[in-house]
């Protein structure tokens, strides 16, 4: 009936009475939707309406014909279906008569058909636009006044439709300034907060920089006290020796001398003042510096500041997430506002932030301080992937491709500078290796694993093997011994396996499969319980091992595989990736911190290491770089520059960093030329 109801509108706008014939055979069709036929009789006269419907089909297209020509042979087709395919072959496609374009006519009464057929259609299904339409083209005749009614009606019908597009517009820009106007109070409400903290925050600082400042006064005038005092001079110079603790009694000691003490000749003040000037100088000597000192630190300090205006933006963005957190914290931690405030009006947030503005701005660059060329007689490939320092920070391993693992001792490589350092321990392997791992309570072991799928535990006093599993299908990137349990250690291999392992027992204890290669696997430094895998999946996945049929969290941000991952804290982990980006995240919150660019990694393990503050990689551009925590630029970097190359620029593809190692405040790092192959390695430090 709805059918019905649309093919009505055009007869109605004809109702009156017309003589033309024409309008007689517009409205022929109505009768067939005013009475409708029963329903079986309908369904009967639909599908002969489809049957016919196929008859009408070109055998070519399969369409309905368009321009019906007839051949000699009794076939219909289209015109340009038939001629096309007379083009290529002189045959009917039906038939397969012989046939060409003269024995082609016009099918004049089945085109007469196709169009009767094709009007009854537009009545029944066609939209009133369409049934208007046809009827126009047509050439339907009707009256003026007729013609006038409908011209106004579509009129009236275009205004509103006009009417209603406009106020949708209207709608639609009201909707968009509401919430342009929401986002920009928001904005300005987060803006008015923010200063509310700038301005909190500029009071305490004030207020802690007065105090430090009369602090210093107080010393001042004591000091200059001892100076005009002759009693007091001698008791100067056992005040010197003394520390931090004993300083201020000593003061008190000689500020109680000088009241004592009323007669005053100009002699011993004299005396008194070269003897304070010395003991000084004395003092700025035993800590390596004098009076240039003060104009290094005024530099230093200046420098600073160039280094906080040349990254405000980063440092503001780093201030403002501290300070909102902090504020956050505080109030869920109203009851307990001495926890949250550590100095009277210092907030946490300011205090975090204070603490990344000191670290970030200590350091400048990087200088070299050693270098220690690690070429192997008998191995000329000898790429360096791994370096370990040992739990004291004495000793140092290397291992690679050369399959030695090589132990140095790293004050004597810095203090005594010599062509050739030989290590002092040094232990063969089987195969290339891939990683190191000191155990951080026995000093004496060593973990390594290598390109055989065999991780091993050397005692390094020695040089043995301790332990040896060969239960890795393929290569073994990584293994790593637990802070908290030294009898644990964890590996990753090619096999898409990561094995739990204990020194106490031959086999594995543990073993989660995964579906990607691991190419890094790392301890919570707080738990033997939390492991962190980095896999070729682009993916971090943090497993709880007790219960490893899913990981506890899974990270997601990388765009190629995680080359490393390590902890810089119990709830900070760093990764790396070939998509020359690192990525830090929170464990225990389970959200990612920051992301760091700037170094080059696209296809080569160029190392990753931290400590609590900052973040170094090497790089495939043959620098090494280093980020604080908080800031997603670089701190420093620095460039190699070989001897060996006559032209830097032109051969520094062939360099890149292949390992990196942080012992605070210096960095080692492995130089690797790839043709041909060689090493160095280098110690920096931060200046």
């Amino acid at each position: 009936m709805g059918e019905s109801a649309m093919g009505a509108l055009v007869p109605s706008v004809k109702s009156e009475p017309a003589p033309s014939d024409a309008v007689g055979e517009v409205s022929a069709p109505a009768p067939e939707t005013q009475s409708p036929l029963p329903a079986p009789l309908q369904e009967k006269a639909d599908a002969a309406a489809v049957e016919l419907d196929k008859d009408f089909l070109c055998p070519i297209c399969m369409q309905i014909i368009k321009d019906a020509f007839l051949t000699s042979c009794g076939h219909s087709f289209c015109y340009m279906c038939i001629v096309t395919h007379l083009q290529n072959k002189s045959d009917c496609p039906c038939c397969g008569r012989y046939l060409t374009a003269n024995h082609l006519f016009p099918n004049f009464l089945l085109n007469k058909l196709l169009k009767k057929t094709s009007a009854r259609q537009m009545a029944k299904n066609g939209t009133p636009f369409e049934q208007l339409r046809q009827t126009l083209q047509q050439g339907c005749e009707m009256p003026v006044n007729e013609l006038d009614c409908l011209l106004a009606l579509l009129m009236d019908k275009k205004k509103k439709m006009e009417q209603e597009a406009a106020e949708t517009n209207m709608q639609i820009l009201q909707d968009f300034l509401h919430c342009l106007r929401k986002q920009k109070l928001e904005e300005l409400n987060q803006i008015q907060t923010d200063l509310e903290y700038i301005k909190e925050d500029i009071n305490s600082v004030e207020r802690r920089r007065m105090e430090l400042y009369r602090a210093k006064e107080r010393y001042t005038v004591k000091l200059r006290m001892l100076v005009d005092d002759p009693s007091a001079a001698n008791a100067w110079p056992s005040l010197i020796d003394r520390r931090s603790g004993g300083m201020t009694s000593s003061l008190q000691n000689i500020q109680a001398h000088c009241r004592m003490n009323t007669g005053n000749s100009q002699s011993w003040k004299a005396d008194a003042k070269v003897l304070v000037s010395s003991q000084l100088v004395q003092r700025k000597d035993s800590h390596g510096g004098s009076d240039a000192q003060h104009v290094t630190q005024s530099g230093l300090a200046l420098a600073r500041k160039k280094r906080v205006l040349a990254l405000f933006n980063d440092l503001q963005e780093c201030y403002l997430q501290k300070r909102r957190h902090g504020a956050r914290q505080s109030y869920k931690q109203e009851e307990r506002d001495t926890n949250v405030k550590k100095r009277e009006g210092y907030h946490a947030g300011l205090e975090d932030f204070q603490s990344v503005l000191s670290t970030f701005t200590r350091y400048s660059r990087l200088r070299v301080i050693a270098e220690l060329r690690h070429g192997d007689l008998f191995h000329s490939a000898n790429i360096v992937s791994s370096i370990e320092f040992d739990r004291d920070d004495q000793l140092f391993a290397t291992a690679g491709v050369s399959r030695r693992i090589k132990v140095f001792e790293f004050a004597s490589i810095v203090n005594e500078q010599a062509d050739v350092q030989c290590p002092v321990v040094e232990m063969s392997t089987r195969s290339k290796l891939s990683c190191l791992s000191w155990n951080k309570y026995t000093k004496n072991h060593i973990a390594s694993s290598d390109y055989e799928g065999i991780v091993t535990v050397w005692d390094v006093t020695t040089r043995q093997s301790v332990m040896e599993y060969e239960e890795h299908e393929k290569r073994a990137w990584s293994v790593d011994f637990s802070r908290t349990e030294p009898s644990m250690l964890v590996s990753g291999s090619d096999d898409c396996k990561v094995k739990i392992w204990c020194t106490k027992q031959e086999a594995s204890v543990l073993n989660i499969d995964m579906k990607a290669n691991i190419c890094s696997v790392k301890y919570n430094p707080g738990s033997s319980m939390h492991v962190a895998v980095g896999s070729a999946d682009h993916h971090i996945h943090y497993y709880d091992l007790r219960n490893v049929s899913q990981p506890l969290h899974v990270f997601s941000g990388h765009r190629k595989a995680v080359s490393y991952v390590k902890f810089l804290s119990s709830n900070e982990l760093a990764s790396a990736s070939t998509d020359s980006t690192l990525r830090l995240w929170d464990v225990k919150e389970n959200v990612p911190l920051r992301t760091f660019r700037g170094h080059t990694n696209e296809k080569n393990f160029v190392g990753l290491t931290v400590n609590s503050e900052y973040i170094a990689c090497g790089s495939e551009t043959n620098e090494v770089f280093v980020y604080h925590k908080g800031i997603s630029k670089p701190a420093a970097w620095h460039r190699f520059a070989s001897s060996d190359l006559e032209n830097v620029e032109e051969d520094a593809g062939s360099y890149f960093i292949s390992a990196v190692l942080i012992q605070d405040p210096a960095i080692l790092c492995c130089e690797v030329e790839l043709v041909p192959a060689c090493n160095k390695l280098r110690a920096f430090s931060d200046g």
